[in-house]
This record gives structure tokens, sequence and C-alpha cells, in this order.
């Protein structure tokens, strides 16, 4: 499953929108055909696995057959969909009117004025999680509105557990101790996230960094923290679990779905990952369904910082139709639509009341254990260069993963990475 589905499948979900300049960063609010910005629109985004959208857009396009909204499926690889959106909006084109990005890439969209300013007041941005908004903020202003979030989880073997007489961890110490014990007297791996180098291993090392109070980037991007004492503490809990044996060699090559299949297919005692596991290692056919419970992540002394993942909805802002892609991106936030995000598509809404719903934490047992993590979680390093960023990143925590440089001789490399990066930026 591609790196896009995992993150919080936002890529895989929801064609988006967006809308209502603010300031004077966009184009004039009417297009140049004098409809007062009104029209039909074309969005974009990255496969939708689920097929719920079809229908949410549907219904949209039954009650404004003036604006109607065309869907541009891309396929469905982050770096594939990322690459054709960019290659459009880098070109001044205004084929795509609106964008579903992933959080990572709001940064880099509005540095490069590929993406409009928004009004914030146009939209409900006081019914999402806090943490969600900040993903879609930039230079202190708004360029994105949040339609699917996402916090990586701790899947753990509750049957296990209870064999042994122990509780889930809420420490690394805790779960280095489990891992390293109670995994091998039952045949199992201890613990493993995405540990392979591609993007997913950027989440994971950013969520022990920031866990153990460091950081990689501050002031979006322009300054580089990342050689600190409590980051080397971060990546000595991910370099330590290999050297001692209790996150396995192997799971230096697994993404979301190998790690997941590890799992589910009752090979391991703890993973890291993201919630749409949870229905999939529940499913009929599941080895460990019945089996399992999830915790948020733990860090040093308690919870742990996770990363945010999910999609941000965007406005080319060469988009002739803005106050049509204001109507549809209020549509889409709206309670009854999010409510489908979840229930129809599998996804993590954004707004922060569906995750105390009685009803639907019946159907989703995992909700507020996700609502805590979010909560909790962090966005990803803000960068204008956020593609240079996420490669370094990658390429030195898997070298001291694989045990060829020392945390200490990873970091002070990474940093000077990072500034030449930051300098060019």
């Amino acid at each position: 499953m591609r790196w896009a589905r995992a993150a919080g499948r936002g890529l895989l979900a929801a064609a988006l929108i967006a809308a209502g300049y603010a300031g004077t960063g966009g184009p004039a609010t009417a297009s140049a055909g004098g409809t007062g910005g009104r029209g039909p629109m074309t969005l974009v985004t990255g496969g939708d696995l689920t097929g719920y959208l079809r229908g949410v857009l549907a219904d949209w396009n039954r009650g404004h057959p003036a604006e109607k909204v065309t869907l541009v499926e891309l396929p469905e690889a982050a770096d594939e969909v990322r690459a054709q959106m960019s290659t459009s909006l880098r070109s001044g084109s205004d084929r795509f009117d609106v964008l579903n990005i992933d959080v990572a890439w709001t940064s880099e969209f509005a540095a490069a004025g590929w993406i409009a300013p928004l009004d914030g007041r146009r939209f409900p941005l006081n019914r999402f999680l806090p943490p969600v908004v900040d993903t879609a903020t930039f230079g202190g202003r708004l360029h994105a509105v949040p339609y699917v979030t996402n916090a990586g989880l701790l899947y753990y073997r509750k049957d296990v557990l209870d064999k042994a007489r122990e509780k889930p961890p809420r420490t690394w110490s805790e779960l280095r101790r489990l891992a390293r014990t109670v995994a091998p007297r039952y045949g199992l791996d201890g613990y493993a996230g995405q540990f392979l180098p591609y993007e997913g291993l950027t989440v994971n090392a950013a969520e022990a960094l920031q866990s153990a109070g460091g950081s990689i980037l501050a002031d979006e991007g322009s300054r580089v923290t990342v050689d600190s004492p409590a980051a080397r503490t971060g990546l000595e809990f991910l370099t330590g679990g290999v050297r001692e044996g209790w996150i396995p060699r192997k799971a230096l090559g697994y993404k979301e779905e190998e790690s997941r299949r590890a799992f589910q297919n009752g090979r391991l005692l703890f993973l890291r990952n993201w919630p749409y596991a949870y229905p999939l290692a529940g499913a009929e056919g599941s080895k460990v369904a019945g089996k399992f419970g999830v915790v948020p992540l733990p860090g040093p002394d308690g919870p742990g910082a996770g990363i945010l993942g999910g999609s941000n909805l965007a406005v080319n802002t060469n988009s002739r139709h803005p106050e049509s892609a204001a109507a549809l991106i209020r549509h889409l936030t709206s309670e009854r639509v999010q409510r489908r995000v979840l229930t129809e598509g599998s996804l993590p809404p954004a707004r922060a009341d569906l995750y105390r719903d009685p009803a639907l934490v019946r159907r989703f047992p995992y909700l507020p254990t996700l609502y805590k993590s979010l909560l909790t979680a962090k966005p990803r390093p803000k960068s204008p260069r956020y593609e240079q960023v996420n490669l370094a990143v990658q390429a030195v925590v898997h070298d001291a993963m694989a045990q060829r440089q020392s945390p200490a001789a990873a970091l002070r490399r990474l940093r000077a990475e990072l500034d030449a990066i930051a300098r060019r930026g």
C-alpha cells in the first residue's frame, strides 16, 4: 500500500476544495467571464480507493448544476501525485482549480505561490482539531483547509500481554523491556515501524525526536535544530532497538504494508502504524483478530508526540471560480459530509466533535485513542524545500539505524545537510 494511503490516506480520499481569498495574495475573486467567481470546477487528488468521494460530489453536482465539479484522479503513488500537481502549478495552468495535497506539502506549495492564502473566517476552523489547523498554515497565514487527518498508534498483542500479566507500555523503557523479554518468550519479534528510507521513515524519526523534546527544523525551515541532546535521545531509541535486537533488522525494509502484515500475521508484539490498519487487523482471516489493542505512542516518560498525516484542501492561485470553491469547501467540511468521510471513506475526519460521538465510537473503537494522539501530534517539519529535507532525513536516519553511523555523527551530518538546504532556500 502506498505512502499516501497510509499517511492518512488523505491523497486517496477526497478531492477537495478551498477558497475564499485573503488579502492580495491571489487573483481577483471574479472570474474572467464576469460570473462573480462562480462556475464549474476541477478537483485533483490521488486515487480514491474507497469510491465514497464520487457519491459526495454527485450530491453536490445535483444541487449545483451551474457549479459542477469534475474529479481528476492521479496515480496512487504520492511522489507521482506531487510531481503532476507541481508541474501543472509551476506552469501557471488553471487546469486544476482545487487540490487535495498531503499536509506536508502545504508549506512548499504556499512558499512557491502555487496556492492562494485563504480567509479563515469563511471556514469552521474552530470545529477542527487545533494541531490539524496548524498543518494548513505557513508564514502566519492560512493557505489550505484541513479535510482528512491522521496520527500514528501503537498496536499491541493484548492476548500475549494478558498471558504475561503485563499492561501495554506507556514509556520507551516499558516498550523496550517488553519487546526484549516478552516477545521472544512467545516467538515474536519485538517492535517495528516504517523504517525503509522513504517518507514513512521521516515520520517515524520525527516522532522519536519530538517525543524526546527535540526537533528537526524551527521557524518554518529557516533554522536547523536537529543536532541537540534531546534529538540524540530520540534517535538513540531507534538505533538502540536495532542494536539490541528488539527491533528486527528486517524492519529496516518495512513500509506501512510490510509492517502491517508482520503484525497481522502474528509475528510482532508491537507495531507503530496508522489507523487504517485497525479494521484490516480485525477482519475475518486475520491471525490477530480479537487479540490486539491500540494505545497512544509512548515517549521517554509518558505519551509521545506523534506526527500528523492526512490531507489539506488548497486552491490554485490561478483558479477562475474561487466563490464556487469556497461554497464547496464549506460543504465538504460540514458535519454531515465529514461523517461520511469516516463511515464511507474509512478516513479520520478533521472535525473534533465526531471523535466523541457515541455511535461512531461503538463502530470505530479506536477513535478515543486516536483523538488523544491527534491532540498531542505535530506537523512534519515545515519547509519551503520539504522534499529535500525529507530525502536528507530518511537517508541519514536509515544509515544510523543500520549501524553504519553513530547517532551523534548522524545528527552532525544531518545538521550540515539541512543547513545547506536552508541556505539554498
